[in-house]
């Protein structure tokens, strides 16, 4: 920190002050006093810095869970269905997931606690347990999917899984145990620049784009509404919102210190996210839809066999080029390594947060091992699954991203409860309708997961 403002208003010395502060804590109040700093200046250029400042969680989680699972789900969503109600879907996912996130950064701004930990002392160890466990399973999962990812996408240039596996260890690893807080963030919104790779690939297929803008007005189903269908649509909701997200912005913002003066400059943030998650999730399944619908045979079961990443690829290598397909294997490695970041992260909070154990970026890996370790163990476990022989990816893939939604009502409920305690959160509490759009977001989820469920029971009922 340099000298300026070095002495405060009542003749303290406030760099001896900081010095005097665990390091977790005293990183965090220097980027703190940066952002009061910039406040109090005026200025265009002032301005920008503090919006580059404050921006991070938002378009992080956002971006994040247009992870490597999902760039396939959305690629598979669009071969077997096509243009059409999907397309709509995802615009309507953008205030969803907008809603669902924006409650996270109230909770930590007011609380300045993560999720698990509020949860944790809230209402107890069972239900704590209850919620960390339900994430630590959804990340695990989740993270297998990453790796699934990187693998998939490297083996395009040639690289071996083993290799492609411990080249997306290393790079986690790097940025998860090197970087204090701020530089982590910085790095990793940087490296989730490049997710929007796949906007202008989307140009490559050439699409009709009166048809796609007529799938608005229509929301025709492909097939009508079937097993299949109902099994991707739970797919296309558990990718786009999903427990992590919920623990990590929350973690997140806490540990990049936000607090109440910041809500609207982290709304604005997150919604940013959602939009650019909305736009690259739109182009794939343009892409896909475009290319290569129709081109495979689709079953009335939950079977996805015919329409697996390496099929998709082939059909778009055969058909426009084989440049797309390079640029379509970068993005999904920036996916993955971009959401495995984010996903060591989330677990290693949450584990940390709820066990009272340290929980800060800013932590020094030996010093802060105990957070560390958590989510450097999910990491292998994930990429060990990978490398298992005959392990049907793709049909992995869809089904932890149904899994995730599934997983998502719980995670709803008690985020719910606590964004509408008033001890805890004072005026802040959610207003009516937001409470009613979530509680309709439960709903619809676990109506899904029931019909889906009844379809797998009674094949016949759809």
């Amino acid at each position: 920190m340099d000298g300026e403002n070095a002495i405060g208003d009542g003749g303290f010395d406030i760099n001896k002050k900081l010095e005097e502060l665990p390091i977790d804590i005293r990183l965090r109040a220097i980027d703190r006093l940066k952002v009061t700093r910039l406040r109090h200046r005026k200025g265009v250029f002032t301005r920008l810095m503090l919006i580059l400042a404050l921006i991070g969680p938002g378009i992080l989680v956002m971006v994040a869970d247009n992870d490597a699972g999902g760039v396939i789900t959305y690629a598979q969503t669009g071969s077997i269905f096509g243009l059409g109600f999907f397309i709509p879907l995802m615009v309507l996912m953008v205030p969803t997931a907008y809603l669902v996130q924006e409650m996270t950064v109230r909770l930590a701004a007011v609380t300045r606690r993560g999720h698990a930990e509020m949860i944790w002392k809230r209402y107890g160890p069972f239900w704590g347990a209850f919620s960390l466990g339900d994430l630590v399973i959804a990340n695990s999962l989740t993270l297998v999917t990453e790796f699934i990812g990187i693998t998939f996408g490297l083996s395009i240039f040639g690289v071996k899984p083993l290799f492609a596996v411990l080249i997306g260890i290393a790079f986690v690893s790097t940025v998860m145990f090197t970087l204090r807080y701020h530089k982590w963030e910085r790095a990793s919104l940087i490296i989730a620049f490049f997710n929007m790779i796949f906007i202008p690939l989307v140009f490559f297929a050439r699409p009709d784009w009166s048809l796609v803008a007529s799938t608005f007005l229509t929301w025709h189903i492909n097939g009508g509404i079937t097993t299949l269908f109902i099994y991707v649509l739970l797919a296309n909701i558990g990718t786009t919102i999903a427990p992590w997200m919920l623990f990590f912005q929350q973690s997140s913002e806490v540990d990049k210190g936000t607090v109440p003066e910041d809500i609207g400059a982290a709304k604005r943030d997150t919604f940013v996210g959602a939009i650019i998650m909305a736009v690259v999730a739109i182009c794939i399944i343009v892409l896909t839809g475009t290319v290569v619908f129709g081109s495979g045979i689709v079953g009335t079961t939950t079977s996805t066999t015919s329409y697996n990443i390496s099929f998709i690829l082939k059909t778009i290598a055969s058909k426009i080029g084989t440049l797309p397909v390079e640029l379509f294997a970068i993005g999904l490695v920036d996916a993955g390594i971009i959401a495995a970041i984010a996903l060591t992260a989330g677990t290693s909070w949450a584990v940390g947060e709820a066990f009272n154990w340290p929980k800060s970026i800013n932590l020094p890996f030996l010093e802060g091992r105990k957070f560390y370790i958590p989510g450097l163990i999910s990491m292998f476990i994930a990429a060990s699954i990978v490398l298992i022989p005959n392990v049907p990816l793709g049909f992995l893939n869809i089904t932890v991203q149904v899994i995730a939604s599934i997983f998502m009502p719980a995670a709803l409920l008690f985020l719910l409860l606590l964004v509408n305690d008033k001890e805890v959160m004072g005026k802040r509490v959610n207003k009516r309708w937001e409470n009613v759009s979530i509680i309709t977001i439960m709903v619809v989820l676990v109506s899904m997961s029931s019909l889906y469920g009844l379809s797998l029971v009674f094949p016949h009922l759809l």
